[in-house]
């Protein structure tokens, strides 16, 4: 599989320009700077991917929305600091107006898709982000938007993403377009991706599980208790019953007939996406994965350890959720004793 080249170790910043604590310029001067990209640089990481929220780097003015450049000038940081530390770099657009995959978070995140509107706002952002940002192509890339949640709208997101890129290609010929499927960025809707390729098109895919291990005793998981445990590795078996006890809807691939126990969990998850990806010759790419601060650190070694041996195998870029903070954080307390040996495998 031909590999997206420039992104195969990165890392989040999640939190900074998305889903923030707090949208004020304290955090966002604060919360990453450039001693961060500094020390990301020094893991021995070639990128990182970075979430922005439209309301950060747009605001409204007499019922217009204009750019607000006090919330680009931090994309334009991070930029020239990763320039400086020899790191690439994703900007992913991690909410779009009037959507984001905190469906809770939105008044009605269906009508994304209904919404002419809306969508036009989502073209004229990406034609900004490349008008601005398209002469940093040998060293950035642009992700579309991040997980689409409802697989209803898989054929409408091909329609959006294929317009979007089309807008992009106009100004950009050749900057690296990254597209996920629905269901959360799901690995098995890596299948349901048609958007026209050409050689800079990536596909994209999120990876937490099997769900059950990585997001124990998550709060924003709907039916989740709240001392819910479980160890990695466990049989098949035993992942589906600990699932069992918190909401399918977001048991994520656990109960797929393609899982069973004849060979390495992740290769088999992986599987048809790669497939997919070889037959039109796209890069892959999983552009978040991790485990919730809550899980056993040892179990967090052995989970890692198992997925890059799988992102290894099949020349599969990634990059870890997350830097810091939003209960993934690499260098939060929680991974002291066991960070040495995420790096390594990072």
């Amino acid at each position: 599989m031909r590999k997206f080249e420039g992104y195969q170790r990165g890392i989040n910043l999640g939190g900074w320009l998305s889903q923030c604590v707090s949208y004020d310029k304290k955090h966002f001067d604060g919360f990453v700077t450039e001693d961060d990209i500094k020390k990301i640089a020094s893991f021995g990481l070639d990128h990182i991917r970075v979430p922005v929220d439209y309301d950060v780097f747009m605001k409204e003015e007499a019922g217009v929305d204009v750019v607000n450049e006090e919330g680009m000038s931090h994309i334009e940081d991070c930029i020239s600091w990763c320039r400086k530390y020899g790191l690439n770099m994703i900007l992913d657009l991690h909410k779009a107006k009037g959507y984001m995959f905190d469906v809770k978070a939105v008044s009605d995140a269906d009508l994304f898709f209904k919404d002419e509107i809306l969508q036009e706002a989502f073209y004229e952002t990406w034609e900004m982000f490349a008008e601005r940002f398209g002469k940093h192509k040998d060293m950035l890339a642009f992700e579309l938007l991040n997980e689409v949640v409802n697989p209803d709208f898989e054929q409408k997101w091909n329609e959006i993403a294929e317009t979007a890129k089309s807008r992009v290609r106009a100004i950009v010929p050749d900057i690296y377009i990254i597209i996920g499927g629905v269901n959360y960025n799901n690995v098995f809707a890596v299948k349901g991706i048609k958007v026209p390729v050409d050689e800079k098109t990536v596909y994209n895919f999120h990876c937490y599980e099997p769900l059950c291990f990585t997001h124990q005793k998550a709060y924003w998981i709907d039916e989740m208790p709240a001392d819910f445990e479980a160890s990695y590795p466990a049989p098949l078996e035993v992942m589906r019953q600990k699932s069992d006890e918190f909401s399918k809807d977001h048991a994520g691939a656990i109960y797929d007939k393609v899982l069973d126990e004849s060979g390495p969990f992740f290769d088999k998850l992986f599987r048809g996406a790669v497939e997919y990806a070889e037959e039109k010759n796209v890069p892959l790419y999983c552009g978040e994965y991790g485990v919730i601060d809550q899980a056993p650190a040892e179990d967090t070694v052995r989970w890692m350890k198992d997925i890059h041996d799988s992102f290894e195998k099949f020349g599969i870029g990634r990059a870890l959720w997350t830097y810091k903070n939003k209960d993934f954080g690499l260098v939060d307390d929680h991974y002291d004793n066991i960070r040495s040996e995420m790096i390594k495998l990072l």
